[in-house]
């Protein structure tokens, strides 16, 4: 048996993780990673200890805001950027692995923490119907590497 690359580990974490989201809508995970260690975890969803949207709003979700996104959910990169550090972690260097490309606000987050990399499964315009994928536009103007996975998931939890 082959040992798996980081890459696909970190991104099959970040999937795993996205079966945790509450959201009605679209499930994303995170993994912020530091020299092959795992920093924090994150997935889309209201703040801890509010609600989850798929128990109280059932049908339609959270209400949303007038670019048609949730006005309650914190994105997945949220989470997993502010559980790293509110317990005094590091970000500055690291490297994001999400499973939906971020949005211009969380791109702005993303550079502005001084992670250094985000590695991406799907794409946010393909998802919303954009033009284009402005938070990857925006994190590469800026410096901040960004790259589609290309890795195979599909063999990363077979045992022998």
């Amino acid at each position: 048996m082959e040992r798996p690359q980081f890459d696909d580990i970190f991104m099959e974490l970040a999937v795993n993780l996205a079966k945790r989201s509450h959201c009605i809508r679209r499930h994303v995970g995170a993994v912020l990673v530091k020299e092959t260690r795992i920093i924090s975890i994150g997935y889309n969803g209201p703040p801890a200890g509010t609600h989850n949207c798929d128990e109280e709003f059932p049908e339609n979700g959270c209400g949303k805001d007038s670019k048609g996104s949730c006005t309650l959910a914190l994105h997945a990169e949220q989470n997993a950027i502010i559980y790293a550090v509110k317990n005094n972690a590091s970000v500055s260097g690291s490297t994001l692995y999400v499973t939906l490309s971020p949005c211009i606000a969380c791109a702005r987050i993303i550079y502005s923490m001084g992670i250094k990399k985000v590695i991406f499964l799907k794409s946010y315009a393909e998802y919303k119907g954009l033009a284009t994928d402005e938070g990857v536009d925006f994190l590469s103007k800026f410096g901040v590497e960004t790259e589609q996975y290309s890795g195979d998931l599909s063999n990363v939890t077979h045992m022998i």
